[in-house]
């Protein structure tokens, strides 16, 4: 039986194939469209999907959307009501979107997919509706490895839910408890988001990884007035201080107010108060969340937890419940905002509409969630030739060797292997590779590659079985999903005159022998990598080794600023050329910028126009 699970406009379209069980392939509309966090209908991942599965849409037994339009249609509804006449001009401005498209979702899906697959209406396979929540749970159990566990989904919002707390057992799931909207943990995070002046639903990281240089010097003022929050984790907002249920902002002046401070404007000075309300709410979010783990212990009496929502995907606060939570383990989606809903949905379909059985897997099933498109040295090179590159191709025996010493000389590498990952995260199949041990790297890689903010850390990935020779953790992190402590025999001593700085003074700070990846407060977000998972990433670093002395490297995703993660290999090679990556390792080519005959990036830009 072949199910395809979508998610679509909202944010992070998605589609997912799954047969007779099996995670078959699964990618994000952004990958294909070029448009970060793509909202509107999959066509592109579906498209995708079913050639990844050797099928056509009519292959197709059923077709499942991740959420429920009438029942966030009738919250949409109630919260305008209840605040009337408040936020008239932005329900006017919202209803045109309702009326026209998400009213009427299913018949919009059909048309779309009637098109797609070149049949009629009445011949689709049939469209089923999950809800949000419960697209978000079983997203993060049924590919865990647990057979029984505790689920915490945490998010914006859905339909109503913002908080839910499910049971996972076999192939069946038992929703046991929630919290509604307003009260969201997730818009709570995201109205701070805003108000440090970055974009809601992907500056959140960046928050996250602000929220260091700081002082959680705010904590009293935010859990005394901006919420009530009770001893099992629940929690009230206090909705005069927010504008995001029928505002255009997520903030108020009232807000402000509190804070004796603007909005930032984008783009401007981030200061040592923008730095200490970051650390603030992170520290209120870790906290509530650890709060939550610990009431559904006591509450359910089993051993393990998994998560999912956006919520999950702040790896600080997943790390204070694996470490200090009573849980065994926990175990997070990968895939754990919107995307992953349409993988929920499908295998809600599996299990629990046609009650098909689990079969449970170690580490997962996710199967390291490489599960987009790859490409063959043939569609290589010729897209490459397409764009005028040159290469040269690298024998497998030697790649390793070849690429380590490369990397050794402290040059940046694009490296575009195997299957596009599934989620937020690069993860050793579309990523930028350099070495840790580099004093220079970090500025590096945000100045002229990346072109982001000079105080993003960047995360380390370490062959699973070395793990704990260079990180206070001892498990697999495969989805970078946890932070971990680098250990102290890698830490460097801070005098008393670096002692004294704040902000991002501490920034260059040579805090450990590996100080591209660690953070000022010697974190790392860790990525573990298992020669069977991926083989080729897993031999440069062990090849690494023997350059340096250490099997790490910086691993940050194929793109830059703005940009979503690079799919094809033309989207490779033009991010390549834009940047000022010094190799790209593509497939069995290898290309050196000095070679490319583009000595400017408006070059490169006239030739994709001619190949459109």
């Amino acid at each position: 039986m072949n199910i395809l699970g979508l998610s679509a406009y909202y944010h992070d379209s998605a589609a997912v194939l799954l047969r007779d069980g099996v995670l078959i392939a699964a990618a994000q509309e952004e990958r294909f469209s070029r448009k970060k966090h793509d909202a509107g209908f999959p066509e592109n991942a579906i498209k995708s999907c079913l050639s990844l599965g050797g099928i056509k849409l009519d292959d197709i037994d059923e077709i499942v959307f991740y959420d429920k339009p009438f029942v966030k249609f009738e919250r949409l509804l109630e919260t305008y009501l209840s605040y009337a006449p408040k936020g008239f001009c932005s329900f006017i401005l919202a209803m045109p979107v309702w009326l026209k498209e998400k009213l009427f979702l299913k018949t919009t899906l059909k048309k779309r997919l009637a098109a797609l697959g070149g049949v009629k209406i009445k011949d689709l396979p049939r469209l089923l509706f999950s809800e949000h929540h419960y697209s978000h749970a079983a997203s993060a159990f049924f590919p865990s490895p647990y057979h029984k566990a505790a689920i915490l989904c945490l998010d914006g919002v859905g339909e109503w839910a913002t908080t839910s707390v499910w049971l996972g057992k076999g192939n069946t799931l038992t929703p046991l408890w929630e919290m509604n909207f307003p009260h969201s943990l997730g818009l709570l995070y995201s109205a701070f988001t805003y108000y440090l002046g970055f974009k809601v639903n992907s500056g959140e990281y960046k928050l996250m990884g602000l929220a260091p240089y700081g002082e959680p010097k705010y904590v009293s003022i935010i859990c005394d007035n901006l919420l009530d929050i009770k001893d099992d984790g629940t929690f009230r907002l206090n909705m005069e201080y927010f504008n995001f249920s029928v505002g255009l902002t997520m903030t108020n002046d009232k807000f402000s107010r509190l804070f004796d401070l603007e909005v930032r404007t984008p783009e401007t000075e981030i200061t040592q108060k923008h730095m200490d309300i970051a650390s603030s709410i992170q520290k209120v979010t870790e906290d509530i969340v650890l709060r939550l783990a610990r009431t559904i212990y006591k509450e359910m009496d089993v051993e393990y937890l998994c998560m999912a929502g956006g919520v999950a995907l702040n790896c600080v606060s997943n790390s204070r419940v694996l470490h200090e939570s009573p849980f065994k383990d926990v175990w997070i989606q990968p895939a754990a905002g919107d995307a992953g809903g349409a993988l929920g949905a499908a295998m809600i379909v599996w299990h629990e509409f046609h009650k098909n059985p689990r079969e449970i897997k170690f580490p997962d099933s996710m199967q390291g969630a490489y599960l987009g498109p790859s490409y063959s040295d043939a569609d290589i090179s010729r897209q490459l030739d397409a764009m005028g590159a040159v290469y040269e191709k690298i024998d497998d025996s030697v790649a390793p060797q070849v690429l380590s010493k490369i990397l050794a000389e402290e040059n940046v590498l694009g490296w575009f292997q195997g299957r596009m990952e599934f989620g937020p995260r690069a993860l050793g199949a579309r990523s930028i590779l350099a070495d840790p041990g580099s004093d220079k790297m970090q500025t590096i890689l945000n100045a002229k590659i990346k072109y982001r903010e000079s105080f993003r850390p960047f995360a380390p990935a370490v062959p699973e079985e070395d793990v704990s020779k260079y990180f206070e953790i001892n498990r697999e992190c495969p989805y970078m999903l946890f932070t971990s402590l680098v250990k102290k025999s890698l830490r460097v001593p801070i005098c008393e005159e670096q002692k004294k700085l704040s902000g991002i003074d501490k920034l260059n700070i040579r805090r450990s022998k590996l100080p591209a990846i660690t953070h000022i407060d010697y974190s790392a977000r860790v990525q573990t990598v298992n020669k069977k998972t991926n083989p080729r990433f897993h031999g440069v670093l062990k090849n690494f080794e023997k350059q340096s002395g250490y099997p790490v490297l910086v691993n940050t995703s194929f793109n830059v600023r703005g940009e979503p993660v690079v799919c094809t290999p033309t989207d490779a090679y033009s991010c390549f050329i834009r940047t000022e990556m010094d190799y790209l390792y593509i497939g069995n080519y290898l290309l050196h910028r000095n070679e490319q005959p583009y000595k400017r990036k408006e070059e490169l830009v006239s030739k994709e126009q001619k190949l459109d």
